[in-house]
């Protein structure tokens, strides 16, 4: 049994999108590959998320599957600073949050490299 695995970030393997409502951000994760599906709904879960944003101190993460489309949408709530307009941050509608997100690092088997976004490894 091969049980090689690579630690890639999550932009390897899916692609993301993000949209806010006051002081609470949606960010949805999309698979790029249906073969991907699986690895995302093991690691991408609500206490990974809280942990990669815990510089933001969101106060609770909810994980929403949406197994068809091979998509997850993550909800964070009170993560902008009270939102656009209590927050003196520069990124106060969050646009930018998936991209903290797409650089967390997660382990893929070896044999779904074939299934990833980018060069090949």
């Amino acid at each position: 049994m091969n049980t090689a695995t690579l630690t890639v970030p999550l932009y390897r393997l899916a692609h993301s999108r993000t949209g806010d409502k006051g002081n609470r951000s949606n960010i949805s994760v999309i698979a790029w590959h249906p073969m991907l599906w699986n690895v995302l709904v093991e690691q991408i879960t609500e206490a990974a998320v809280a942990h990669q944003f815990a510089l933001r101190q969101p106060r609770q993460v909810t994980r929403y599957l949406l197994p068809q489309l091979q998509a997850m949408n993550l909800v964070l709530d009170d993560v902008l600073d009270g939102g656009v307009n209590d927050a003196l941050n520069l990124d106060s509608h969050g646009k930018a949050l998936s991209y903290l997100l797409l650089d967390m690092h997660v382990m893929v088997p070896a044999a779904l490299a074939p299934h990833l976004a980018g060069p090949p490894i």
